[in-house]
């Protein structure tokens, strides 16, 4: 009977040190988030006397009440949650489809375009060609001119390409013995054992096209077509208070410029960390091959 080798006495002391900065580096990335939590959950003259720090004084839901209600807060949550959803599918799609003839390097010519594609992560053509191109084409005040550029991120790309590489080449010779299509292999086996990289990739467009705000305030001029993280902007910048003086008096003591801006970042934010548990399954076995492999 084998017995289990024991860590020498400095790895341990070694692997706790780093398990202590980064608990501590985690605690530390979080201290501002509760904060900015237990504002939007504190009461008005809590906020406004700043004694406010990481747990709510006179606990009350008006502050995110007042945002949720607001018909524009409404427009833009759908308008980007239809934008995540929209542009992370077409995106994956995207760059699954190109990724894979990529991964196939006795493809003729197959280096050259790899190249094509590293060279736009260096290099691009900058503000003003992307703003100039984007209006020539005819996409202002156009959801898809938040879509279409971002369709590929060659990052991305390349993170897919790789994991298509780890893929044992057996697998594709064995189906295409038995009369497999190139389509029928990519659905039936290249697919279903992508998850991880999937989800990866998925992950990374999802957050992307939900927290631009930047594109939104230059392609689009229309109120009734900004995002969410576009609004958001606005309330951080301008603290709401035009909407503030059309509530009543009940509902100005319970509601500050400063906990509209906290709670309109927490709702904004909540809906895009709900979606990494479905994904942290598959996240680190695809992060790490297909960063790795290749």
């Amino acid at each position: 009977m084998t017995q289990s080798r024991s860590r020498p006495f400095s790895e341990v002391i070694y692997v706790s040190i780093v398990y202590v900065i980064l608990a501590g580096t985690g605690i530390l990335c979080l201290f501002p988030f509760v904060n900015v939590l237990a504002k939007s959950l504190s009461a008005n003259w809590a906020i406004v006397s700043g004694k406010v720090g990481l747990w709510p004084i006179d606990f009350n839901l008006k502050n995110i009440g007042f945002v949720i209600d607001d018909n524009m807060f409404q427009r833009g949550f759908l308008i980007s949650v239809s934008l995540t959803v929209v542009g992370t599918l077409a995106s994956v799609v995207m760059t699954a489809v190109s990724a894979y003839p990529l991964s196939k390097k006795h493809l003729p010519g197959i280096k050259f375009v790899l190249l094509l594609y590293i060279f736009t992560m260096l290099f691009n053509g900058g503000l003003v060609p992307n703003y100039l191109l984007i209006k020539n084409l005819g996409l202002m005040n156009n959801l898809m001119s938040l879509v279409l550029p971002a369709l590929i991120n060659v990052f991305n790309l390349l993170l897919m390409k790789n994991y298509y590489e780890s893929l044992p080449e057996s697998l594709e010779e064995s189906a295409k013995l038995d009369g497999a299509s190139n389509l029928r292999i990519v659905l039936r086996i290249i697919i279903p054992l992508s998850a991880p990289v999937f989800a990866t990739i998925s992950l990374f467009y999802a957050v992307s096209f939900w927290g631009d705000w930047f594109h939104p305030m230059l392609y689009l001029n229309d109120p009734a077509l900004k995002p969410l993280q576009l609004y958001m902007r606005d309330v951080v910048l301008q603290a709401s208070n035009e909407n503030l003086l059309n509530q009543d008096n009940d509902l100005l003591l319970n509601v500050s410029p400063e906990g509209i801006r906290n709670a309109t970042i927490i709702v904004s934010t909540i809906p895009i960390l709900l979606v990494y548990p479905f994904l942290q399954k598959h996240f680190i076995k695809g992060i790490l091959i297909g960063s790795v492999k290749g």
